[in-house]
């Protein structure tokens, strides 16, 4: 089939998924959906840049554009081309195109290491073998193949009884024609004991642990590497040092509980893990753009998405 002929069946897959989503969705946020892992999202206006926190999930807009920063770095993405990212990451987040003619819809896809790690196996991917790890975020470019697979998934929303028995099958799919772009970006979690493996189980602790205090010579013992490895190796994955990974770790969170909780922002300061409450106010402000008091009275009088609902936009 020609290239040609594959944009124009990928136009007409966006066509319908666009007709889909505006059947199964009519307002703005974060919707969850039958099929657990997936969930769609609406936005009727361009917004601010957003700091959030990406789970390892497959990000695929049908409509608008989005730029995502991670540390220094930005990527633009829109219908012809997806993200995916692997490990937990602090991002900030803005969608750059989006009106109420044709609002921003995105399809959210979460998923597993042990997904990776299961169709790994069964397939011949090339793994990622090499001691240097990857970034975790990637953006690559939307084909068909993977646009089809999307379109039959969100179809069984409208057929729920086909959910529980065809759904996993096609996310399979989906994952599985994303790893054949990856080039190493996911699977290299999927190896055991290799660098990323480690950053990754690294990731993971101070996600659990993050309002604990932290020294990198622990993190580096307890999965068998130098320190100077450690760091290096932690700053491919994530373009940031595992330190100033626990400050946005803890920053994200402090924000979630005053905006859930209604909490002080004192109170709030120490259980994240800060000792100063003016430190804790200027690194919050810095990050956020206002303090804390200031950022909770423009969060609640905002008609925006809320981050901190479900999942990250």
């Amino acid at each position: 089939m020609n290239n040609e002929i594959l944009e124009n069946k990928m136009k007409e897959c966006q066509k319908d998924l666009i007709l889909l989503l505006n059947r199964l969705i009519n307002t703005d946020g974060i919707h969850s959906t039958a099929i657990p892992a997936l969930d769609i999202i609406r936005a009727s206006d361009i917004s601010e840049p957003l700091p959030v926190i990406y789970e390892p999930s497959l990000l695929v807009i049908v409509q608008g554009a989005k730029m995502v920063t991670l540390s220094n770095d930005s990527y633009m993405y829109d219908p012809t081309s997806y993200l995916v990212t692997s490990v937990h990451l602090p991002v900030s987040s803005r969608i750059i195109q989006a009106n109420s003619q044709e609002p921003y819809l995105c399809i959210q896809l979460g998923f597993s290491i042990n997904q990776i790690i299961d169709i790994v196996a069964e397939s011949n991917l090339y793994l990622h073998e090499g001691k240097d790890s990857k970034r975790s975020l990637v953006i690559k470019k939307t084909n068909y193949d993977l646009f089809d697979a999307i379109l039959r998934l969100v179809r069984l929303l409208e057929t729920g009884e086909d959910i529980k028995v065809i759904s996993p099958l096609i996310i399979r799919e989906i994952l599985y024609r994303v790893l054949k772009e990856d080039q190493g970006a996911v699977t290299q979690f999927a190896m055991i004991d290799n660098h990323a493996n480690r950053i990754s189980k690294v990731i993971g602790w101070i996600n659990e642990e993050f309002a604990k205090p932290m020294k990198i010579e622990n993190l580096a013992d307890k999965v068998n590497m130098s320190t100077s490895a450690l760091y290096n190796q932690f700053k491919k994955v994530t373009s940031m040092s595992p330190l100033q990974y626990q400050k946005l770790i803890r920053l994200q969170e402090a924000r979630r509980l005053l905006l859930a909780e209604k909490s002080e922002a004192a109170s709030v300061c120490f259980q994240v893990g800060y000792e100063s409450p003016s430190q804790f106010s200027r690194e919050y402000a810095r990050l956020f753009g206002l303090p804390p008091i200031s950022d909770m009275k423009r969060l609640r009088s905002s008609t925006g998405i809320n981050p901190y609902n479900k999942g990250q936009i």
